[in-house]
């Protein structure tokens, strides 16, 4: 029985569109002029001898990102995206990655250099240089790696399966691929040309071609080197033999636009197995910012499947791969009939299997292009350089896609659905070579790995190093002064009400002095309104109680300490940043009203959401209308030029506050004050709220010199790395330096 009529009898639909995937792309690191990079590998990445995502290929300059396993094309795409974004923030500021796969202006051999890593793998590409040339080794790719859901392979094949049964399958995909490939050479194909210089051992096409990657022209074996598809057993043999006697000097000189993966021994896949095909067949898309569109990505993996789906047919004795490849880009297929055919069995698949709709869509755009080879790729690269050269055309999009990348300077844009934390988190993890895992975006769940070293993080710095209770007790406004008023820290006096009845109660006890009234549970600052004058009205008091009793069922209502208030950010036992909240506030200029300044200073690009951007957006609501009122102004108000209005009399940049680093300014006694407030608490990170009188005399100059406002879990970090004033502090760096101290963290 066929693979397509038990995929059918057995209506394995859902488990034959499950799957594994990964992306490897090379690229050349080139400068804005074209000239080959003379300068080495990024040197913040993590050694290349175990970096799981940034490597690379043959040259120094030649990139090859490689993203981690992932289950869809969507995903694969998504961390092609984060990988360019990071490799081009570390790349200097006149280095480009090269679009395409052939260089459109040849560096001369003495200028390129082998990768420079271990002995060993210097000692194979000097193997290469040497049998092959330098120029054939600058050839750029996409390798397409995808493997077949467990569960769909234990149903296909059967609970009594054998390792045998399983290469069987993967071979028959092998065979089926490189049997149809050339439909895939005719779709995307896009190394269409390169300087003559490059023809070292065969003679230059006289026109433009469809892929000189893919054809002889490319990185290929010496014509003897043949090597069956028939079995594993057949290829493993071959291989070894060719290795054996010195014809290829490894396994992995074999090079075929299909190959096998999961173990180190091509001998080994007879008795291990197979787990999976890297496709390296295509070449870099020159119209996509990293190199595969999702659209193609989505085609080629309809594509893959499509092998198992189809029945095996004899193989033609016309090379269609080759004649494709060297073909004019805007030349018909070279067989119209078996292309069409080809499609419409996709079809008939994505129909049959309950495949998305989407997919149909993704299958008549390509199969137009049958008809119309000028919206292939390589049509369309063809016709983009009808009025520049290739290097112009190759060198702008270049200079666009890194302006792009680079356009936000905070976060990584591919995950832009995830905090700004966790997101500089995740780069400096990309750039320290931890494996990842996000286990769960919506919640900010991360996995990270050193070998067999194993990390959680939630948030960007929620770890397993903190006590469990230090969260529950920094949550708790209550319990958060009381341990620390019994550990001989100053903390403010209070009150608790659960009601207004409570509150009208309290306020004759209260009324003539400065309070601040809170939510008891509270972060981020939600619910707070401080009254730094005893010029609140009983009105005022009420409705700053009504706030708070929305975000918790208990208010505090507390001493105002005056001061400026400073935020600490502690890890371990060590400060590590010191920030300045500016509240939210708005300077006059004689003409705006104050709504208009808000409008005005709103317009930072900075300024957001505050999850996704480093400060928030100021908005005029109750709380800022009560500050308004206090100070004798309302949002119509046009203030003098140069007067400053508070809109905020809380700092915290959740609320639209600004940011100014204090770290190295700030007296060490109060450092070593917000250390010992993160001990008490038990958090290894922690977020201390200090208000002091007077930053640069030592805390024990007065008893009233400072006094703790808050303890925060999960404290914001983005404030930090990216200040409105002063130096970055780069947290994230110190959170992987906590949780991996036998890494050199950069």
């Amino acid at each position: 029985m066929s693979y397509k009529q038990r995929i059918i009898e057995q209506e394995l639909f859902s488990s034959f569109q499950l799957s594994s995937i990964g992306i490897e792309k090379e690229g050349q690191r080139l400068t804005k002029k074209g000239e080959l990079s003379n300068r080495m590998h990024p040197q913040r990445f993590a050694d290349r001898s175990y970096h799981p995502y940034i490597q690379t290929d043959y040259a120094e300059s030649q990139l090859e990102l490689i993203t981690p396993v992932t289950k869809s094309v969507e995903e694969a795409t998504m961390w092609l995206h984060a990988l360019h974004e990071v490799t081009l923030k570390e790349m200097a500021e006149d280095e480009i990655i090269w679009p395409m796969s052939m260089l459109a202006k040849l560096p001369d051999d003495h200028d390129i250099i082998e990768a420079q890593m271990d002995p060993t793998d210097i000692a194979y590409r000097q193997y290469l240089t040497k049998k092959y040339g330098k120029q054939k080794q600058m050839v750029s790719g996409i390798h397409f790696n995808y493997g077949f859901d467990e569960t769909f392979l234990d149903s296909l094949l059967g609970d009594d399966a054998s390792i045998a049964d399983r290469n069987a399958f993967y071979m028959h995909i092998a065979r089926q691929f490189l049997r149809y490939q050339w439909i895939l050479v005719y779709l995307f194909g896009t190394s269409i040309d390169t300087p003559a210089g490059y023809y070292t051992t065969t003679q230059p096409p006289q026109k433009l071609v469809r892929s000189l990657r893919a054809s002889h022209h490319g990185y290929v074996n010496d014509a003897t080197i043949r090597v069956p598809f028939t079995s594993i057993e057949a290829y493993a043999n071959a291989i070894t033999q060719y290795v054996q006697n010195g014809d290829l000097i490894a396994e992995k000189e074999f090079y075929s636009s299909v190959r096998f993966r999961g173990q180190k021994k091509v001998a080994d896949f007879v008795e291990k197995g197979i787990s999976y095909i890297e496709f390296r067949l295509f070449d870099i898309n020159p119209f996509s910012p990293v190199g595969i569109s999702v659209e193609d990505a989505r085609f080629i993996q309809l594509f893959i499947q499509l092998m198992v789906y189809l029945d095996e047919a004899d193989t033609p004795t016309n090379d269609y791969t080759q004649q494709t490849a060297l073909q004019h880009p805007l030349d018909a297929p070279v067989d119209m009939n078996e292309a069409q055919w080809v499609m419409e069995q996709m079809l008939e698949m994505i129909d049959v299997c309950h495949f998305p709709a989407s997919d149909r869509d993704v299958v008549l755009t390509r199969l137009e292009w049958l008809s119309h080879p000028e919206q292939t790729l390589g049509g369309q690269l063809v016709m983009a350089t009808k009025d520049q050269n290739m290097l112009e055309f190759g060198l702008s999009k270049a200079v666009e896609y890194k302006a792009n990348f680079l356009q936000r300077p905070y976060g990584i844009q591919a995950f832009d659905k995830m905090e700004l934390s966790t997101q500089a988190l995740l780069e400096d993890a990309i750039v320290n070579g931890l494996h990842i895992e996000i286990l769960d975006a919506n919640d900010q769940f991360l996995t990270l790995r050193y070998g067999e070293h194993k990390e959680y993080v939630k948030n960007g710095n929620m770890t397993s190093h903190d006590n469990y209770i230090s969260p529950l007790m920094m949550e708790n406004k209550v319990v958060t002064k009381k341990v620390l008023s019994q550990a001989k820290f100053r903390v403010p006096n209070s009150q608790e009400v659960q009601s207004i009845e409570q509150a009208i109660d309290i306020y004759p006890l209260i009324k003539d002095n400065a309070i601040v009234i809170k939510p008891k549970s509270t972060n981020y600052g939600l619910g707070i309104t401080i009254f730094q004058e005893a010029t609140y009205t009983k009105e005022d008091f009420l409705k700053a109680v009504e706030i708070a009793l929305t975000e918790d069922k208990d208010v505090m209502i507390e001493e105002f300490i005056k001061g400026t208030e400073y935020r600490f950010f502690v890890i371990g036992d060590e400060t590590k940043a010191v920030l300045l909240r500016v509240g939210a506030h708005v300077i006059g200029d004689g003409i705006h009203t104050i709504e208009q300044l808000v409008s005005i200073k709103n317009d930072n690009a900075l300024r957001g959401d505050g999850s996704k951007t480093p400060l928030k957006k100021i908005v005029i609501g109750d709380i800022e209308t009560l500050q308004l009122k206090e100070q004798g102004y309302t949002k119509e108000t046009i203030v003098p030029e140069g007067v400053r209005v508070v809109l905020r009399a809380n700092s915290n940049i959740s609320t639209g506050g600004d940011s100014v680093d204090m770290t190295d300014k700030m007296h060490d006694s109060y450092k070593m004050i917000a250390q010992g407030v993160a001990k008490a608490m038990f958090a290894k990170v922690c977020g201390v709220d200090l208000m002091i009188d007077d930053y640069t005399k030592d805390a024990s100059h007065s008893k009233t010199s400072y006094g703790v406002i808050e303890a925060n879990f999960n404290p914001m970090m983005m404030m930090h790395i990216y200040p409105a004033v002063g130096l970055s502090r780069r947290l994230t760096i110190d959170i992987l330096k906590m949780l991996f101290p036998e890494l050199s963290i950069r």
